[in-house]
């Protein structure tokens, strides 16, 4: 599978790390940006061409990181067709739930607040989750899209 992926300079060492937990769980991966660590960059400037990405590659998902992944995951919810869920901590059922009830198709991680270790399970878990594809779920994703 295709995953897109990219950070600010708060997210740049573990995007490096997962970008080889990718690879090595047998995923192509597409890295856009930041190439290098530099601490005056903004994070739309990695953000939204991962999300410009995941929209049009509906096989794909984003893996996007910056120091509270919250603001990430704004940018990436302006882009239409992509579904932002954010984890920066705490029960990782939250990923689960958004990937199944949702169809979330790109994953924003607060590097500041999860370590390496908890990146590698919320992604594992965020790329094996299934959309239910139950009725009322499309029914609502239709209507988020609508707006």
């Amino acid at each position: 599978m295709m995953i897109y992926i990219g950070s600010d300079h708060a997210g740049y060492e573990l995007k490096e790390k997962l970008k080889i937990f990718l690879k090595e769980l047998g995923h192509q991966v597409s890295d856009k940006g930041a190439y290098k660590l530099d601490n005056q960059d903004d994070y739309p400037d990695f953000i939204v061409p991962v999300a410009e990405a995941v929209s049009h590659d509906e096989n794909s998902f984003g893996i996007i990181l910056g120091g509270s992944g919250q603001g990430e995951a704004m940018s990436a919810n302006k882009i239409e067709g992509v579904r932002a869920t954010e984890y920066y901590g705490g029960d990782p059922e939250i990923v689960k739930i958004s990937r199944m009830h949702n169809d979330a198709n790109i994953l924003s991680l607060g590097a500041r607040f999860v370590t390496e270790e908890e990146a590698r399970e919320v992604v594992t878990l965020f790329l094996d989750t299934k959309f239910s594809k139950e009725k009322r779920h499309i029914r609502r994703i239709n209507k988020m899209n609508e707006e």
